[in-house]
């Protein structure tokens, strides 16, 4: 059995014990504490990865038509296995926080704009899940980077994958 410290994981320190979302994440937050992407760390990321991709969507977003459609929030490629993690309000700003984050790339959310965009709902208590991959390669995805995009381009290259859920 493995140990459950071993494991690849992803967490927050920004969402509560009860993993609630705060506001600040989420287009409901006042003023300039309003649609920030959230911080985020990772531990234990399998040997031999090349890189590390994010994927943040609503899973109880409802398709106006019906069915319930994943929404996605935030797309992020070419994170270095070497860092430890994201910093909070990183979205938009890779190229000023530079270093190591320089490579980062922010792909297309379901807006159709690059970069985080937290929720604004009519009804609360959705899921949000956090999907970091670990890559055996690096992604590469040309200008436009979407979930489905990555999702394809990474099947058969994933080491693993850790999960967080939050509530919103």
């Amino acid at each position: 059995m493995a140990n459950p410290a071993d494991e690849f994981r992803i967490v927050s320190p920004a969402i509560d014990h009860e993993g609630k979302l705060p506001r600040q994440y989420t287009q409901e937050g006042q003023g300039a504490k309003k649609n920030i992407s959230p911080p985020l760390e990772w531990y234990n990321v399998p040997e031999g990865t090349k890189t590390l991709a994010l994927v943040v969507q609503d899973i109880d977003a409802p398709d106006r038509d019906g069915p319930i459609v994943p929404w996605t929030h935030w797309v992020v490629v070419n994170i270095p296995p070497a860092i430890k993690g994201l910093p909070e309000g990183f979205s938009g700003k890779g190229e000023e926080v530079g270093g190591e984050y320089a490579g980062i790339k922010e792909g297309n959310n379901d807006w159709k704009i690059p970069g985080w965009r937290g929720p604004k709902l009519p009804s609360h208590g959705h899921r949000f899940e956090f999907k970091l991959y670990a890559l055996d390669d690096e992604v590469r995805l040309g200008n436009k980077v979407t979930r489905d995009k990555l999702l394809e381009a990474i099947e058969g290259h994933v080491l693993g994958e850790a999960l967080l859920m939050a509530i919103f």
